[in-house]
Order: structure tokens, then sequence, then C-alpha cells
């Protein structure tokens, strides 16, 4: 079974390094060992798994499904070894961490830097991304997800309540004082952050507990909530702002929130992970983490 295992783990180091002299480089293992691993492998199973030539390799189709099948296998058995060292609270390895870029650089992107400090045997890999990641595909432990909670065969666990702030600044409700209602919002310039999925029609709660949806316009769309709170402030238009970023201007003075009535309260911060039998305990004790911290920090947004 070890020795399985072991050819196993050279398959998988050959691919994703994309190539035997690379993830010898990378493993610290000859080339001619990985190729005699892959090869007794091949002979295991009775079917060729690489197409090899002098300059290159590509997986077969009985590669590709044997890699899928088998990467999850062994991150399961990882997985299990973590399991048992959690009993002895030996908690080490690499979480890599998927978030979206205005909450790594936001106040509430100190929840990570203190689960570091707690835990220096744990090192956090943090790629900052608006996008959606495919977790599975794209290699990621965990990630941060600021949305509705839909059903997407992901493992998810809400630390935080989250809302969005309709604001601008006092300069520009003093040129346009007839923002009486969500639908006035048509006759004004409004800043559009690209990272909301509704874009520009932004949805308020109408009458009845209906959604009223405002088509909006103006001088600039950006995927930046940090640039949209910028605009506001200097008075370029109205704008969809998180609440750990409007919040604290709008205690200072600098933004004025509308509308806080009509505002929808049906999203959340997620970590959102893959449905596996045995969960890292190094990835359970960072969402355990988290959701911690934002208990202690419940006013962080506020």
């Amino acid at each position: 079974m070890m020795d399985t295992l072991t050819r196993i783990r050279a398959f998988i180091d050959v691919v994703e390094a994309e190539g035997f002299s690379a993830a010898a480089r990378k493993n610290g293992r000859s080339k001619a060992l990985l190729s005699k691993y892959v090869r007794e492998l091949e002979d295991d199973l009775g079917a060729l798994l690489l197409n090899r030539t002098t300059r290159q390799f590509s997986l077969t189709e009985a590669g590709h499904t044997y890699y899928r099948t088998a990467s999850d296998i062994l991150k399961e058995i990882d997985n299990l070894a973590d399991l048992v060292r959690e009993t002895n609270r030996d908690l080490k390895g690499t979480v890599r961490v998927s978030a979206p870029r205005t909450f790594t650089d936001a106040g509430v992107g100190r929840s990570m830097i203190d689960f570091a400090l707690e835990n220096p045997e744990i090192k956090l890999e943090i790629t900052s991304d608006d996008r959606f990641v495919d977790l599975v595909e794209e290699g990621f432990d965990v990630a941060i997800r600021i949305t509705k909670l839909t059903d997407s065969g992901l493992i998810a666990r809400k630390l935080a309540p989250f809302k969005v702030y309709v604001c601008a600044s006092p300069e520009f409700l003093k040129r346009h004082p007839k923002l009486e209602r969500p639908a006035d919002l048509s006759n004004v310039p409004c800043i559009t952050d690209t990272n909301y999925r509704s874009l520009n029609n932004w949805q308020f709660r109408g009458d009845n507990n209906t959604i009223e949806t405002v088509s909006v316009s103006g001088p600039m769309d950006v995927n930046s909530p940090s640039a949209s709170m910028e605009a506001v402030k200097a008075g370029l238009g109205v704008s969809m702002l998180p609440d750990f970023i409007a919040c604290p201007l709008i205690r200072s003075g600098h933004i004025v929130p509308l509308f806080e009535d009509r505002l929808l309260d049906d999203a959340g911060i997620y970590a959102v992970y893959p449905h596996r039998r045995y969960l890292p305990a190094k990835v359970r004790a960072f969402v355990d983490y988290l959701a911690v911290w934002f208990k202690k920090n419940a006013g962080y947004s506020r």
C-alpha cells in the first residue's frame, strides 16, 4: 500500500509540476526515480497515464480520470492525518485562502492577520481576487465570500451579517436635495461598483416586502469599492458601499447614508470550503477562529 501511495504522489507531482524535471526540482527527487514510480503505477493499472515525448508530456484520457480521483483520495488521507494531529494540538502547514480584495485591504482583513499571529506554525497563502474562484479546480482550501448564500455544492459557514449602504457626500446632497426615494437615483450621477452582480440595477426593499429595482448610470464604473468610496467622498456621485468601508466614514460625517429603511440585508460574510469527509484541522481552526473573531469584533462595521 505504501508503494502505491508513493507512486500516486509521484504521478500527481509530475502532473502538477507539468513535467518530470520540474517535479524533481520541486520535490528533491531524481527525474529517473519519478519516471520509475509513474511507470510502475501504469504497469499496476495496465493503462497509460501519460503520453511522453522528448520535450513534453500530456495526460491520456485515463490519466485525466485517474488524476482527478487520485488527488481527492490523497487529500482525504492527508486530511485524516490532520485530524489525528489535531488531538495533539499539532496544527501546522499551509492554508490556501481566496478572499475579496476589499475584504483583505479593509479593517476586517485584520482577522486573518490575528489568526497568523496566534498560529505561527500555519502559513496563510492568501490570494486577493474579487471573482468567485473554483476552490476544487484551483486548489484553495477555503474562500471568504461576501454574498447571498446559494446552493453551490460547497459547505458554507456564516461569519457575520453584511449589508451595503447607498451613500453620497454632504456636498453632493446640497446640489441634489430632492433624493427622497430610491427611484430618484435614476435622475442623479451614480458610481457603479461592477463587483456587484446587479451592476447598474440597484435593488431596494419595496412596499409589502417586494423588491424594487432602480436603474442608475453615471460618470464612472469601477470594480473597486475603495475607488467607489473615494468617488463618493469627492462628490462625483452616489454609490453602494460595503458596510465595513461605509460605516467609519458615516460616523465621521464624510458621507451620508440614504434610504436606510429600504436597504436589503439578506447577504453575509461566509467561509466556504469543498465538501470533504475529513476537513483538515488547520482549515477548521482557521474558520473557527474567524467566526470567533467576528463575534468579538461585532462592531467592526458600525
